[in-house]
């Protein structure tokens, strides 16, 4: 065998190791890639999070603004606001419970959908408000779902929201 011979053939072995690392990565190689993308994940995940509640509020408080609206619209025609115990749903239907309203739009004032919050509860309303005296309290619960804190309603709160 010759020099050259010598330099060419490789011991079994290291053809054995050769072989196994080009096939692929290693188990700690691959682990240590899917740390880093779950280490990525999380931290793009706290932001997004973050920018979809704030869309959730600005969302819940322009529904505030047009279930305003509605009700407006349905004093126009019927000279007062639905009482409590007709509720939001006399934007859909016309009540049937007295003062039964006499100029009642026939395609109703809004859509059923439109009557629930970002979370999926439905809006509150009292008439006459205990906030806005002269007219109603019209508010969400907000993303916990529980009176008080992160309320979004049609009043300034003394704490400022």
């Amino acid at each position: 065998m010759n020099q050259t011979d010598k330099r060419i053939s490789n011991p079994p072995h290291a053809n054995d190791r050769l072989q196994r690392r080009r096939r692929g990565f290693t188990l700690i190689e691959i682990m240590a890639v899917v740390v880093i993308m779950g280490m990525l994940m999380a931290t793009l995940a706290v932001g997004i999070s973050s920018q979809l509640d704030k869309a959730s509020i600005s969302n819940a408080r322009i529904q505030i603004t047009r279930i305003e609206q509605a009700l407006e619209f349905y004093k126009l025609d019927n000279r007062r606001f639905p009482t409590a115990d007709q509720g939001l749903d006399a934007l859909i239907a016309k009540p049937s419970a007295p003062p039964v309203p006499r100029d009642y739009n026939p395609a109703g004032y809004m859509k059923r959908e439109q009557l629930m919050d970002p979370w999926d509860a439905p809006f509150n309303y009292t008439v006459p408000g205990e906030h806005n005296a002269y007219t109603f309290d019209l508010w969400s619960l907000g993303p916990d779902g529980v009176e008080g804190g992160d309320d979004i309603q049609n009043w300034e709160s003394d704490d400022g929201a």
